[in-house]
């Protein structure tokens, strides 16, 4: 049975990015980044002092991943980079599609042994499954793992490591795949969950302790619970219509980060909902696995 859980939600940073997207919560800065896509901005915030930065960077960015040699790894609209915080260098690494100008790169997240994961999606108003899933291994290399999907999301690992996840939100489905952490390979895909309406559109995932998938339902203002079997189990409501990507942080890691979006919200939602597009903060039962560090 699907239970509903009375968790108080908090806005933590009024951010109103137009599209917050790609939480990752620093253990090492006891940190938070995010970005926001259209506006090409990464930020940092500290919570223990408030203390926020912003770097803006040249083209839109989609996601980031934490370096273990420090700074970002960072898939943008012109493709790969390296991202320093403290020289604000940017290092062109590829661009998996240049011969694809109407897709962008979108979600990304860092593997547990450490690869870069990021996949791409149809810009167009009318999506097409023309989008790819990219796998950045730690010499620089990319490689097409994935394909047919319109806009590639929700990327997250068992806590074995040994199942990947991959969401098409705008296939409204959550895909599974059997994950070779050694060589990064993929297994064949199969559907984990096929969302519902009432659950919004599948966004950004995070795996907790218990090895469930929490996925932001963008549109449905509420953040979903599965278990291993691909079950709802719980569900949280949001004060916004569009979470797009919760990450676990915290001392404990017992703290979810969300990050949600107003780009094309109607004056009348955002009146509703005026802190559309800041990033949310609530205290669970269950940890999650801390960010993964990207060894290129």
């Amino acid at each position: 049975m699907t239970k509903r859980l009375n968790v108080p939600v908090e806005c933590v940073v009024d951010a109103r990015n137009t599209t917050g997207e790609s939480p990752l919560w620093s253990a090492r800065e006891a940190a938070l980044y995010w970005v926001d896509i259209p506006d090409g901005r990464i930020y940092r915030w500290r919570p223990a002092t408030g203390e926020q930065q912003t770097w803006r960077l040249p083209a839109a960015v989609g996601s980031i991943g934490l370096r273990e040699r420090g700074g970002l790894v960072v898939a943008m609209r012109t493709g790969f980079h390296l991202f320093d915080t403290e020289s604000e260098a940017l290092t062109f690494l590829c661009n998996p599609e240049p011969d694809i100008p109407t897709n962008r790169l979108n979600d990304g997240k860092v593997s547990p042994e450490g690869r870069f994961w990021a996949g791409t999606m149809d810009e167009r108003p009318e999506k097409q499954p023309v989008g790819s899933l990219y796998r950045l291994d730690v010499d620089h290399r990319c490689t097409r793992m994935a394909g047919d999907v319109k806009v590639s999301n929700g990327l997250a690992w068992s806590p074995d490591g040994c199942t990947m996840y991959h969401s098409d939100s705008r296939g409204g489905a959550i895909f599974r795949y059997a994950y070779d952490p050694e060589t990064g390979s993929l297994g064949k895909r199969e559907v984990f969950v096929q969302f519902q309406p009432d659950w919004g559109r599948p966004d950004g995932g995070a795996t907790d302790e218990d090895g469930c998938l929490w996925s932001c339902g963008v549109s449905g203002g509420r953040i979903n619970r599965f278990n291993p079997s691909g079950a709802l189990i719980e569900y949280v409501e949001m004060p916004i219509t569009h979470p797009t990507m919760p990450c676990f942080g915290g001392i404990d890691g017992r703290t979810m980060y969300v990050t949600s979006l107003r780009e094309n919200l109607t004056d009348a939602e955002l009146a509703r909902t005026p802190q559309a597009g800041s990033v949310f903060m609530l205290e669970l039962d269950v940890a999650g696995a801390a960010a993964a560090l990207y060894k290129g």
